[in-house]
């Protein structure tokens, strides 16, 4: 098992990243004993829990999401619920519930399931928004409240919902309050041809037991280093940019928040910090822009009508907001910010 150490003195910064880069691989590492797709999808989602947000999973059934979620649950040395939403879900099937004990005659708290390190949430859109609504204090301040009594939830907290982009029928949408709670939204597409063939070679052998490769100390010790990781102000410009480009758009009736704009440098805090950097570029940015930004933006009825999509759109501001391709290095912090960032928008 790696273990992780914080190093005194600035020099440590990059002794920092590296080990975490360490810890990271065999996290990645030890999920890919169990998953089989697309190598990206889990580095995403350790994206999203190193930057302290939660995970919109969308994509067919049978794509092995529930799969995925479990082997980083296991990876990492978390505890891991399931909740099944349905229409009848309540919200005390969520947050838990007072029950009488019948040996003393008093109230005990039965925990739910949103009392875990990982939490997944299978296909949230087929309950109602009450219940959808019980995991907005949980994922926003990692605690629930229940009969007026406030919860604190384990450390680290991760949730994971799913949801079949298929299916509308019996089915939810996730209000825009509910949907911008969630740092990143990831598409899992089908498995590559060879990825389906080792799907099937491997399908009736036992499948690995995933093992805990890391402590939960360790994964809030990568937390901490990840909000530590530099990000010149050059770096600030360009990630503002390209939230004021969504928001500029004819095409977008309603673009980018503050709170995108600050989930993208947290997202690409935890991306350098993946790669074994100190300091952030722009291209971690870009990296991981379209998980960040797409799923909050709100479509004009002209971009509907004509067949537009919110990938498409953001796949347009990344080409036309440019940026330098500089390290953004502390030493390059001298160097004049990006300007003309947003020109183009229309």
């Amino acid at each position: 098992m790696v273990q992780a150490q914080i190093p005194s003195g600035a020099d440590g910064r990059a002794e920092n990243a590296r080990r975490a880069q360490a810890l990271c691989r065999a996290v990645l590492d030890e999920v890919g004993r169990s998953y089989v797709g697309h190598a990206e999808i889990p580095e995403l989602i350790l994206t999203a829990l190193l930057a302290r947000g939660h995970c919109l999973l969308e994509g067919v059934p049978g794509v092995a999401k529930t799969t995925l979620i479990k082997a980083m649950a296991g990876a990492i040395g978390g505890s891991f619920k399931r909740i099944q939403f349905t229409p009848d879900l309540l919200p005390s099937d969520i947050t838990g519930t007072y029950v009488l004990s019948q040996r003393d005659g008093a109230f005990n708290l039965r925990h739910g399931p949103i009392f875990s390190h990982v939490v997944l949430g299978d296909e949230i859109n087929r309950a109602p928004a009450k219940t959808q609504s019980a995991l907005l204090e949980a994922m926003q301040e990692h605690q629930v409240t229940i009969d007026g009594e406030t919860h604190r939830l384990a450390a680290p907290f991760f949730v994971l919902a799913t949801q079949n982009p298929v299916e509308q029928e019996g089915t939810y949408p996730l209000p825009e309050a509910q949907v911008d709670r969630f740092l990143m939204r990831i598409v899992v597409p089908y498995p590559s041809t060879a990825d389906e063939i080792t799907i099937l070679r491997t399908y009736a052998s036992k499948p690995p037991e995933t093992r805990a490769v890391c402590t939960l100390e360790n994964v809030l010790w990568l937390q901490q280093v990840g909000g530590e990781v530099y990000v010149d102000d050059e770096v600030y410009a360009y990630a503002v940019a390209l939230a004021q480009y969504t928001r500029a758009h004819s095409r977008i009736a309603l673009g980018a928040s503050p709170r995108a704009s600050l989930g993208l440098v947290l997202a690409a805090r935890a991306a350098a910090l993946i790669a074994g950097r100190w300091y952030v570029t722009p291209d971690d940015l870009k990296r991981v822009a379209p998980h960040v930004l797409a799923h909050r933006l709100i479509l004009s009825a002209e971009a509907e009508s004509e067949g537009l999509t919110r990938e498409a759109l953001i796949d347009e501001c990344l080409a036309r907001v440019p940026y330098r391709r500089a390290d953004a290095r502390p030493d390059a912090a001298a160097h004049g910010a990006v300007t003309s960032l947003a020109e183009g928008a229309r």
